[in-house]
This record gives structure tokens, sequence and C-alpha cells, in this order.
């Protein structure tokens, strides 16, 4: 799949439109119902390349929830507040650690 095309599993007749938010390939077992010893197996299934399509529908996933309904309320907004507020935390984490007061 190159960039601005459809997966190859999407099929419109089948499908219907398309939502960016929707894994169109086969499913596989939840981690939650993997026995121990299918895990290897089902590790073996996962690769590196499939995390930046996973956190794609997450992020549609977000937006068809919160930000585009027509009627939204403050969720969006305050999760991008707190969701910043702990990010400026970690990046400036170094330079407040040292100025704690020690006894």
């Amino acid at each position: 799949m190159g960039f601005g095309e459809y997966p190859a599993e999407y099929n419109p007749k089948i499908h219907g439109p398309y939502d960016p938010a929707r894994y169109y390939g086969k499913a596989d077992i939840p981690f939650g119902e993997v026995k121990l010893g299918e895990l290897p197996g089902w590790l073996g299934r996962r690769s590196i390349a499939g995390i930046p399509g996973a956190v794609s529908r997450a992020f549609w996933r977000w937006q068809h929830k919160y930000v585009l309904p027509k009627k939204t309320n403050f969720a969006p907004y305050g999760q991008l507040v707190v969701g910043s507020m702990i990010f400026f935390y970690l990046i400036n984490y170094g330079k407040m650690a040292s100025h704690r007061n020690h006894k």
C-alpha cells in the first residue's frame, strides 16, 4: 500500500464507504484470548511495519468519537490540555529534578 492508496484488503462492494478507523485485513485472535503455548506464533504474526497503521487507526477512532461529532463536549480539549501538560512535564523533568528541596 502506497501513500494515499486504499489497503489491498479493502473492497468497496463488500465494505461500503472507506473508514480509516477500521482494519480490513483478516481478523486475528485477540491478545486476551491467546494461550501461553500459542504466544510465540501470535507474536510471530506481528511486525514492526504494522505499528504506524495501528496508530493511525487509533487516531481516527479518537477523532470519530470525540472531535468529529456535530455536538462535541469539552473532552477533546481537556485531553489535549492534559496530554500537553504531561508532555511538557516529561521534557522538563531533568531541569526540575535539580531544584528539589533536600533536607
